[in-house]
Order: C-alpha cells, then sequence, then structure tokens
C-alpha cells in the first residue's frame, strides 16, 4: 500500500497491520518512525530486515507513558522524574528489562536493558491506543542514511516494504530523540538529541556521564 492519509480509518487499518505482524510507516514529533509489534519476533525481523539494520542494535519501544513501562522494565526514581517532566516528547530512557519482559529477543539484541519513549503526536498517540501493543519503532530510513521526516521521504528510503505509510505531514521537530541511559549508578547521555542535556540535568539535579557512542 502506498502513502495514506492519516485518519482515524488508516490509523484503525495500520494497528489491524501490527496485530497481524506487518510492519508500518508513521509520524512522530522527532522523524518518521518504522513500527512493529515488539511481542513478535518475525515482524522485528522484518523491520531489521526492512532497514538493512545490524542485528547488534536494539530497538527502542514506543509507549503511551510510564506507567505501561512498568510492565516491560524497572522503573527508577530518576525515571519517573524524566517521564512527568518530558513525557511524551523526544526523550528516550534506558532502562533495566524485566526478567519476564514479553518482548521478542532482537529488541533488546541480547542486553539486559530496553529503550523507551513516549512519543508527542497525535498520529503515533493513536496508533499505540488502537493497537494496544508496544511497538518497536526506530526511524523509518535504511540505516546509516538521513531519517525521514515526511512520507514521501520514508517512501523514497523504504518503497513498499512498510504495508501502509500514514502521512501526518511533516515531523514537527525532524530530530532525533535524545537517549539516556538510566542502568548504572550514574545517568549517562548516550544521544544528544532534541531534548538538551541541560534540560535533564536540572530535573535530576545532577550531571549527565557522557560517552562518545552518542
Amino acid at each position: 500500500m502506498a502513502i495514506v492519509p492519516a485518519t482515524e480509518e488508516t490509523i484503525e487499518q495500520a494497528a489491524e497491520a501490527l496485530a497481524k505482524g506487518e510492519i508500518v510507516a508513521f509520524p512522530t514529533e522527532t522523524v518518521y518512525g518504522l513500527g512493529a509489534n515488539a511481542l513478535d519476533a518475525r515482524a522485528v525481523a522484518r523491520v531489521f530486515a526492512a532497514k538493512g539494520r545490524p542485528s547488534d542494535k536494539p530497538l527502542a519501544v514506543l509507549v503511551p507513558g510510564i506507567a505501561k513501562v512498568e510492565d516491560f522494565a524497572a522503573v527508577t526514581v530518576a525515571a519517573r522524574k524524566l517521564a512527568q517532566a518530558f513525557w511524551p516528547g523526544p526523550l528516550t530512557l534506558v532502562l533495566p528489562k524485566r526478567q519476564d519482559c514479553p518482548f521478542a529477543e532482537p529488541v533488546s539484541a541480547g542486553l539486559g536493558t530496553i529503550a523507551f519513549r513516549a512519543p508527542d503526536h497525535d498520529v503515533a498517540q493513536m496508533l499505540l491506543a488502537k493497537s494496544g501493543l508496544p511497538i518497536v519503532a526506530p526511524s523509518a530510513n535504511r540505516s546509516g542514511n538521513r531519517s525521514p521526516k515526511t512520507a514521501a521521504e520514508v517512501e523514497a528510503e523504504l518503497g513498499d516494504r512498510p504495508a501502509m505509510i500514514l502521512d501526518g505531514g511533516p515531523s514537527p521537530l525532524g530530530v532525533e530523540s535524545t537517549i539516556v541511559s538510566l542502568v548504572g549508578p550514574v545517568p549517562t547521555l548516550l544521544r544528544q538529541g532534541a531534548l538538551s542535556a541541560e534540560a535533564i540535568e536540572d530535573v535530576l539535579d545532577q550531571k549527565l556521564t557522557m560517552t562518545s557512542a552518542g
């Protein structure tokens, strides 16, 4: 299916496609994401294949909010503070995975952590609500290429690999989310994105450790 306008009807169709193990592209406030059911190993594998993504690179999971994260990961005090301040929004939090976490193994790339984000976009939130699923959603492009900010850019990158491309207009921020790990004793900035490190430090009242992996 080609690009379709994001309406209640097409978002419902996209939710049904996710439930069937298909992959769909949709807008968030940062960039367009390539979504799949995080509980379905074959669907997650389709995301890796469509992007040409190395299997050792974990995927972030979109959720409606911090309450849903508790089903899958250990939610720290710092995570609650940051979620209250910045979710929904362009902040991805890396947290310790619960032993009974039902996500497909490729989501975490064999690590004991999971990255989560609550997107600040009506289409993404409606897709989460209608599907009832945790959705992996890396940027909807071939690995190594620029992240897409429009549905047309997704189509140019991925062609007919997604079952649907929901067009919700240009992504408002056009910049990836900031990623912070809350796994160790000191919060670590893994990637600088749309949210400043200073804003995060102000909420936590402590400095972030920086890493060259960002």
